[in-house]
């Protein structure tokens, strides 16, 4: 386990969900010419970490694989990124993967 590696996604899970609240919705987070940007950033650097990462825990292997997923679509088609699919990511695997990460981390 990398605790470093763990503590620096945690740190971009928390700055997607300060910019989200900066606003009164995700969809607006991701309306807006500064947060949008933030938050993808932010989706790439878990992506990029967790890629580098290996696994016994098979939850966290399997969300390591969709992050880095997003991450290359990201990466490689930033103009034409889905705003629903990343606000799906936002919304409802964020705080899994952050409850998942903070379990590992207990260790």
């Amino acid at each position: 386990m990398s605790r470093s590696k763990y503590e620096f996604i945690l740190k971009m899970i928390d700055d997607i969900e300060y910019a989200v609240s900066r606003h009164s919705s995700v969809t607006e987070a991701l309306s807006d010419r500064v947060s949008k940007p933030a938050i993808l950033m932010s989706l790439m650097q878990i992506g990029e970490t967790l890629g580098k990462m290996s696994f016994d825990n098979p939850t966290l292997a399997e969300y390591a694989k969709g992050a880095y997923n997003v991450r290359n679509f990201i990466a490689h088609d930033y103009e034409g990124v889905n705003t629903a699919i990343i606000e799906n990511i936002v919304r409802n695997l964020l705080a899994p993967l952050k409850d998942e990460i903070l379990v590992e981390m207990e260790k």
